[in-house]
């Protein structure tokens, strides 16, 4: 069992929690990921390790609330446990060489860009980060994203706070007006990663996305996060939680992987509005 050392809600969707899992702690490096259950009965969800004290040994994460599992881990509290906590899974983020670079966070991606940011700022490299969101309302880790970069760009759908307008709108008047970054790192929906390795592309600058699909064993054996990438000309199916989460933007199937991931959408939404109902029933 693995204790919940400290829980914060960071907006009305959004949750922070330290968990405490030592071994995790001391192996995890940025972009990697943990999968947890929450009890015995539960299913097993990837989440990304969005920081970690080794001294504590503790694994923040923030995850969002949409399914059963997450309705069902939000409404756990300080001190309580949950069931599995198993990890680091998949590649850390690659930054040898990276001198110079551009971190795209949306929405709650921005939990999975934060730890990135840090890392190549605690590299010396020079970090622009551009965060988007919905409007000011679910705003998250302004204070650490302004601490972990060297400029900062806040955008709002709604104007509401920050710039109005999605995170492609500065990136492209950045790279228009001759700024060369090593490369743009684009961390949130697929629909965001999309079109910003479009925005990027004419420019000539490597874009890397992170991918989160459905995630079972997190070891390749149920395929169930699989990615079609174009690489020469020809198809490749990769999956995310070995190969990835990190992937060449100019290669992902972008279509696909929101085809894939739009299925599950039904089944995701009755899961959590039975699991809403349990909770009211208990009372």
């Amino acid at each position: 069992m693995y204790r919940i050392v400290s829980k914060k809600v960071l907006n009305p969707t959004v949750t922070q929690m330290e968990i405490e899992a030592p071994l995790v702690a001391r192996k995890a490096l940025p972009g990697q990921f943990i999968i947890l259950r929450v009890d015995e009965e539960g299913e097993r969800i990837p989440l990304t390790v969005a920081g970690t004290n080794h001294e504590k040994g503790t694994v923040k994460i923030i995850f969002q609330v949409v399914g059963a599992t997450t309705e069902k881990l939000n409404h756990k509290k300080e001190g309580e446990s949950i069931q599995d906590f198993v990890g680091p899974l998949g590649k850390p983020t690659e930054t040898e060489g990276i001198k110079k670079v551009c971190i795209v966070g949306g929405g709650v991606g921005c939990a999975i860009a934060l730890p990135v940011a840090e890392e190549f700022h605690r590299l010396g490299a020079e970090v622009t980060s551009i965060i988007g969101f919905r409007s000011k309302d679910l705003l998250i880790l302004e204070d650490e994203f302004k601490a972990a970069s060297d400029k900062l760009v806040i955008m709002s759908d709604d104007g509401s706070y920050g710039r109005h307008g999605n995170v492609t709108v500065p990136l492209k008047e950045m790279l228009e007006a001759g700024e060369k970054f090593d490369l743009v790192i684009a961390i949130g929906p697929v629909i965001m990663m999309k079109f910003v390795t479009l925005t990027a592309k004419p420019f000539g600058v490597p874009v890397t996305i992170s991918m989160n699909p459905i995630m079972i064993d997190g070891t390749g054996m149920c395929g169930g996060c699989r990615l079609t990438l174009n690489q020469d000309g020809k198809k490749v199916t990769k999956f995310a939680c070995v190969d990835g989460p990190d992937f060449n933007g100019y290669e992902v199937d972008f279509d696909e992987a929101m085809s894939r991931g739009r299925m599950y959408f039904p089944f995701e939404r009755h899961a959590h509005e039975e699991a809403c109902n349990l909770f009211k029933e208990a009372k």
